[in-house]
This record gives structure tokens, C-alpha cells and sequence, in this order.
């Protein structure tokens, strides 16, 4: 009688789920997303754009993961929602499981611009947004009319950091030291002219080098210092120029030409198109030989194959084809550009 009694007993703990698996079973996987979008924008108003609901939607399942997890999770103060020790500690399981979502089971389900709600977040500079954003946004609003777009102007050496994680999905512009390892495509090609003010009537074309050395200049350094790469171009033909004022931004760049006509500015020929369209700056030749250069869309291989960003890196190529010369290259930032697709 005692045996049958414990074969029955071990018969039924046999067959009792683990706490483990319990737990589970009480956990809205949902949440992780909601929990995966905190620990990245650490502000309910930003997570709640990053994936498409409302502020009082994360609020709710904020409370749901505080319970869940027995944790307030994350504390308010003056810098915004900071997270708690137990909720840096899921971080990293948080980022891989979503990893695995959509590396995994994303990729077989497919992405429908038409019906997704998704937010895209783009990195690039203010010049970038100038020359990217316009026409990329009249693609978008066509084919994907409920997603939302971010563009962020960050460091180049956060960029790896903020597409590996998925912060950010492309990464957009001339970026010259990108790390090794990310994917690159290139858009179209660009090359570097002049720009004088339309009361400029001093200089005439074409622009004499000795114009281009005596008159005051802006530069643009990304870093807010001389030393970028135009900047060795110039130097070693010799050229000694008259810099007055450097900036990390273009888009002062015509406002200051206005106010003050004796400026001039070496910048990329998209960006000068563009603000020459206001009718305040002319186009010249620049005196000096300036190579071309690429503008490209950058990705990390984690989202390869992720469906949403395969959609929007289509829609990017798409969307540039026409300013493009030959097609654009596909390969990693080690690599050399080669026709085709290399990893």
C-alpha cells in the first residue's frame, strides 16, 4: 500500500510544472518588448513611440513587470527614468532574447509596411537629415503610412554601440572611420564645391585660388576642430585658407553667409544644392582637386536579416537610386567595395 501510495506521489511531481516553468506561464511575453524599449529610451514618453503605443499603455504594463518581478524596476529623478540593479541585470538577457525573436522567428514571419506601427530610427547629421530626409519621407509615408521616424545625431564611435543593440536601425552619411564589421551600402556619390553669398559680388567664376586662400572661411568639423580629412586634402596641395569660424554645423553654414557676405564654404555639392535653392548662397568650383566621395547606409549584422530593416534598407537604396552612379556596393566597413554581397 505504501509503495502504490509513493508511485503516485512520484507519479504526480513528475508531472507538476517547475517553478521555472510557472513562472512562465505567468509572464505576458509582450512585456519584454515594453521592458526591452524602457531600458533603452529610459522615458515612458520615448518608449512609447519606439513601439507604437500610448504613454498610459507602458505605464500599465510597467506596472504588470513591477509586479512580475517583485521590483520597481526603474526610479524617477531629475535625469529621467533611471533603472534599478535587478533591472540592469536583465539588460543583456532582455536584448538577446528580443535578438533571438527577431533573428529567429521575425525573419520567417515577414514584415507588412502597410499595417505595421513601427518606429525607425535613423543616426546622421543635420546636413544629413537636409539632403536623407525629404524625399525619404514621401517614400515612407507611401508605402508605410502608420510607422514613425527618429533621426538621432550621435558620436561616431556610439554608432556601433546603438545599432548592435537596435537603438538605432540605419545609420546614414560619409562616415569614414566606420567600424569594421558593419554592413555598408553605398548610395550614391558625392564630391565637395564652394558656396559664396548671392551679395557677394566680389568673386565671379570661375573662384581664383588666390580668392579661395585671402577670404575668410567656415569650416565644418563634425568634432568642432580642424583636422577632418577635407582638411588634410587641402593642406597638402599647399593651400594655406583664411579659416575664421569653425563649426560642427552645417545648416549655420547659409545663415551665416546672409549676415556676413565676405564668408565663404567648402561643403558637400548635395548640401549646397539645397541650401541654394533659398536663393542666398551661389555654387562655385572650388580652385583645388577634391575627390568624390560615398555617401551609405550602414547596418550592424545583427539585423541582416531582420525583415523590418531589409524592408527599409530596400526602401533607402530605392529611394537614392537616382543620384547614384554605378549600382551601390554591398560590404563590411573592412572590406573593399566589390559588386555583390560579402560578409
Amino acid at each position: 500500500m505504501n509503495m502504490a501510495h509513493d508511485s503516485c506521489r512520484r507519479a504526480s511531481i513528475a508531472c507538476m510544472p517547475t517553478t521555472a516553468d510557472a513562472r512562465l506561464k505567468q509572464l505576458d511575453l509582450n512585456l519584454l518588448t515594453i521592458l526591452d524599449a524602457l531600458l533603452q529610451e529610459q522615458s515612458v514618453t520615448r518608449a512609447a513611440e519606439s513601439v507604437g503605443t500610448t504613454q498610459s499603455a507602458i505605464s500599465h504594463s510597467l506596472g504588470r513587470l513591477r509586479s512580475f518581478f517583485d521590483d520597481a524596476l526603474f526610479v524617477r529623478t531629475g535625469q529621467g527614468m533611471v533603472p534599478t540593479r535587478k533591472a540592469e541585470l536583465l539588460r543583456q538577457p532582455v536584448v538577446d532574447i528580443m535578438a533571438a525573436v527577431r533573428d529567429e522567428v521575425l525573419v520567417e514571419a515577414g514584415f507588412d509596411p502597410s499595417r505595421s506601427h513601427r518606429a525607425f530610427v535613423f543616426s546622421m547629421t543635420d546636413a544629413g537629415e537636409l539632403v536623407f530626409l525629404p524625399p525619404l519621407l514621401k517614400e515612407l509615408r507611401e508605402a508605410a503610412p502608420h510607422c514613425t521616424v527618429r533621426t538621432v545625431q550621435v558620436p561616431i564611435e556610439q554608432i556601433e554601440g546603438l545599432l548592435a543593440s537596435g537603438e538605432v536601425d540605419l545609420a546614414l552619411g560619409s562616415i569614414r572611420s566606420a567600424p569594421e564589421g558593419l554592413y555598408r551600402q553605398r548610395l550614391f556619390m558625392n564630391t565637395f564645391v564652394t558656396i559664396v553669398s548671392t551679395r557677394n559680388s566680389s568673386i565671379g567664376e570661375p573662384l581664383t585660388l588666390e580668392q579661395f586662400q585671402r577670404m575668410p572661411q567656415v569650416v565644418v568639423s563634425l568634432e568642432g576642430k580642424p583636422g577632418t580629412a577635407y582638411d588634410k586634402l587641402i593642406e597638402e596641395q599647399g593651400v594655406q585658407r583664411n579659416v575664421f569660424l569653425t563649426t560642427p554645423h552645417f545648416l549655420i553654414v547659409p545663415l551665416l553667409l546672409e549676415r556676413h557676405p565676405d564668408l565663404i564654404a567648402t561643403v558637400p555639392m548635395e548640401l549646397a544644392s539645397a541650401f541654394a535653392r533659398y536663393g542666398t548662397v551661389r555654387i562655385l568650383k572650388p580652385p583645388v582637386e577634391l575627390p568624390q566621395f560615398a555617401l551609405s547606409q550602414h547596418w550592424h549584422p545583427r539585423f541582416h536579416r531582420d525583415p523590418a530593416v531589409r524592408w527599409l534598407r530596400a526602401l533607402v537604396k530605392r529611394t537614392f537610386e537616382q543620384y547614384a552612379e554605378p549600382a551601390g556596393d554591398l560590404v563590411t566597413a573592412s572590406e573593399q567595395e566589390v559588386q555583390g554581397f560579402r560578409r
